[in-house]
């Protein structure tokens, strides 16, 4: 009996039927559930952390779009074989609604501004609000932006696209310059430090319909959800309208957005408006407290 309890504690054999593995994989399986639970629950933004990260993840974005080589020729042949697509397709229409626009001064001129502007402001407002009345849903929404705009990136250096207002003989309208409207990224001297060929895909229809999305789903009021559901309508059109993107861009820009709800899905178990509003506090998975504790 000496010799069986000899073989069993100490050789291969007996270390294969030693519960100690099993306790080890036990210890294992517990940490690792429990650092999944604390990646998937909510814990309350910090505005300094918040601000910094949003500030980094732009700066890089636009770092990254800007350094990305412009390729005028590539860029002009992809424009026009995209160009071709969209008549093959039946949808090319974008030259009459440009030049129909163009003729309302007021409304194009409009259109120019909201085009520079709103793409910026009403993405950080959507992100101030959820930060201070959705605080348990505002990291998967603010990772669901941050991966679409990672994604688009791709789109730019693989696919350059010349927007239809830089194509040469296509008659399109650069509204921009013809009605020298300030403050976009297409006109005077910031048109040089801006990459023109970077419009597939179009992240103002990647962002304008993450936040009409953002605010339709947990918006309290009807208005506020109907609104949320014509920003990024609106947008289509302004893009349109402006020659700045094709229809086909709005198409990119909605599949990065896709990628950011599907990587926010892995992550989080769900997606961010069915997370709960508030910030819930962290429990401990079951048989991971410590011996003296549950005793």
């Amino acid at each position: 009996m000496g010799d069986r309890i000899v073989t069993t504690l100490e050789g291969p054999q007996g270390a294969t039927d030693s519960p100690m593995p099993d306790r080890e994989r036990g210890r294992t399986y517990r940490a690792v559930r429990a650092v999944a639970l604390r990646l998937r629950t909510p814990r309350r933004p910090r505005l300094w952390f918040e601000v910094l990260l949003i500030g980094l993840a732009y700066w890089i974005y636009s770092l990254i779009r800007n350094a990305v080589p412009e390729q005028r020729g590539a860029a002009l042949r992809n424009a026009h074989w995209l160009w071709s697509l969209e008549h093959h397709l039946g949808i090319a229409v974008e030259g009459s609604v440009n030049h129909a626009l163009n003729s309302v001064s007021w409304l194009i001129v409009g259109m120019n501004y909201y085009y520079a502007t709103l793409h910026f402001i009403v993405t950080i407002g959507v992100l101030v609000w959820l930060f201070r009345k959705h605080p348990g849903r505002f990291a998967a929404a603010r990772t669901v932006l941050f991966v679409a705009t990672g994604t688009a990136l791709i789109g730019y250096y693989l696919f350059p696209l010349a927007p239809p207002r830089l194509m040469p003989g296509s008659n399109f309208v650069d509204t921009v310059l013809v009605h020298r409207t300030w403050g976009s990224m297409a006109s005077g001297d910031l048109k040089h430090v801006s990459n023109q060929y970077a419009a597939m895909p179009s992240m103002h229809i990647g962002w304008s319909l993450w936040c009409g999305l953002t605010i339709f789903a947990l918006a309290s009021v009807p208005w506020a959800r109907v609104l949320g559901l014509l920003y990024p309508m609106l947008t289509l059109t302004v893009i349109v309208a402006t020659a700045n993107h094709f229809w086909l861009d709005a198409v990119g820009g909605i599949i990065c957005l896709a990628a950011g709800y599907a990587v926010c899905k892995a992550l989080y178990g769900r997606l961010p408006y069915t997370l709960p509003r508030t910030v819930q506090p962290l429990k401990p998975p079951p048989g991971s407290l410590p011996a003296a504790r549950r005793a």
